[in-house]
This record gives structure tokens, sequence and C-alpha cells, in this order.
């Protein structure tokens, strides 16, 4: 199996089994999206995170402020009606979770990776551009016709982590 593949049934698994268990919602979908052009200005609620290891790269999750509200009102089991610190919070919990399940599946491949803190973007009229050369894997999900758009790229890291060990000066201690 090849590595973005790997991905892709990561992803679609992850993020149904967290939809389901942590929110009670049966999601539709699962669909790989492909790569359009310039993307477009958007309104909604993008979260990213960090990884980091021997691969690198990002996950996120994007969605619109309704589908953001939906999700903290499921998570949290509050009703939510506006994008506020909530709404974000639960957001940015939702794709800790996806995408650390993602991580955990491809460290078996991979080897260990790091997860970095969320951060959670919500506007108006705004873009996010891909930057680098690495291909991303963006899947889509439906959940009462709604998109879900959850994306991740990897690559493997230039900067390889070398650990190197230096001997530590001993002293003698006289007494």
């Amino acid at each position: 199996m090849n590595l973005n593949q790997l991905i892709i049934d990561s992803i679609t698994s992850s993020t149904t089994n967290v939809f389901s268990t942590m929110l009670g919602v049966e999601l539709a979908g699962g669909q790989v999206k492909a790569e359009g052009p310039a993307p477009e200005p958007n309104d909604g609620v993008v979260s990213f995170i960090g990884i980091a290891g021997t691969w690198a790269g990002t996950g996120s999750l994007s969605c619109s402020p309704h589908m953001a509200c939906r999700i903290c009102s499921a998570l949290l089991m509050t009703e939510s009606v506006s994008v506020d610190e909530e709404v974000l919070d639960a957001v940015a919990e939702l794709t800790n979770m996806i995408i650390g399940s993602v991580k955990t599946d491809l460290e078996t491949q991979l080897g260990p990776l790091g997860l970095s803190i969320p951060t959670v973007v919500f506007g108006r009229n705004f873009k996010t551009r891909r930057a680098g050369t690495a291909e991303w894997m963006d899947v889509v999900f439906n959940w009462d016709g709604e998109d879900l758009l959850i994306k991740m790229c990897l690559a493997p890291n230039e900067k390889a982590h070398a650990i190197h060990y230096v001997a530590a000066h001993t002293c003698s201690l006289e007494i």
C-alpha cells in the first residue's frame, strides 16, 4: 500500500470513528477531493495541527460556522448558536482527536511522530494556501448536507532528528 492511500484510509477511518464515538453521528462520504485551482475565498472555521518526526507535515479540519456550532453542541451536549471560544475549542479538540488517531495509525509505517497544539482560524472571506511541494490528501465528509474537509500533508523530514549525546564531564567530590 502506498503512503497516500494509507493516509486517505486512516483519515476516513479516524474521522468516522471519532464522529461516531464522540458525537454519536454517522458521517457520509469519505470521498477523496481532487486538488483544484487556487483556493476560493470562504467563510468558516479551519483548524491546523503540525506533525513532526522523521516525517513532517500538517493535518487540518475545515467546516462552516454552522457545522462548527453543531460539533460543539454534540461534543459538549450544549446548545451553541454562534462561533465563540467554546466552539473554537471544540473544533480544535475534534481536530486533535482525528489527526491524533491518524498519527497513531501512521506511526506503524513511519516511526514516532509528534503533534503540535491545534491552531484554529475563524473568519470571513479568507483563503488558505498550501505551501511547499508535498501532495495533500483531501477527504470530504458530509453531515446532513454540509461538508467537512479533513486534509493531511506529510513529507520526509529533511532534518531528521539526530540525537547526539555528549558524555558529561565528571567532577570528583572529595570528602
